[in-house]
């Protein structure tokens, strides 16, 4: 049975500039996480991000571009979560063959608009004026009546 040195610190990853490694306190630090952790690991800790973290990860460096870019596990944790939102549109993006990414893509700022517009964000808009500077986009008549029932529900 393996005891714990409390004396000893425990491994630590970070994120910063380095050579690539497990290490402990006083050792080279590691650049980063995903260079040391098997990619499955890495993907992981990545499932973590919110679909506009990921994103902004993907732009951190090469090797973590390709493993967000590659993992379609990733993009279809995010695309589950706007299907609850616009379960039409990503059902019919994925029977027409689209991958995680695509269906991703192409639905996302039509589940946040959707979204806001469920939640009431804009149920006392009264000008056009009042709209400036919000993310829009076009809906289907379905995803109307959807919003106006949730109108009227309230």
């Amino acid at each position: 049975m393996m005891k714990h040195d409390l004396m000893r610190t425990p491994p630590v990853f970070f994120l910063c500039k380095g050579q690539s490694s497990l290490t402990s306190s006083g050792d080279t630090l590691p650049q980063n996480f995903a260079e040391t952790l098997p990619t499955e690991m890495s993907v992981k800790i990545f499932e973590e991000l919110d679909t506009v973290s990921l994103c902004s990860a993907s732009q951190t460096c090469r090797l973590w571009r390709d493993i967000i870019q590659e993992s379609e596990q990733l993009w279809r944790t995010q695309c589950l979560l706007i299907r609850a939102v616009c379960q039409r549109e990503v059902d019919g993006d994925r029977r027409d063959g689209l991958s995680w990414k695509v269906t991703l893509v192409k639905n996302y700022t039509r589940s946040c608009v959707k979204k806001d517009w469920l939640k009431g964000r804009y149920s006392h808009v009264t000008s056009a004026e009042q709209l400036i500077g919000r993310r829009m986009t076009a809906l289907d008549a379905e995803a109307w009546g959807d919003i106006l029932q949730a109108e009227l529900d309230r």
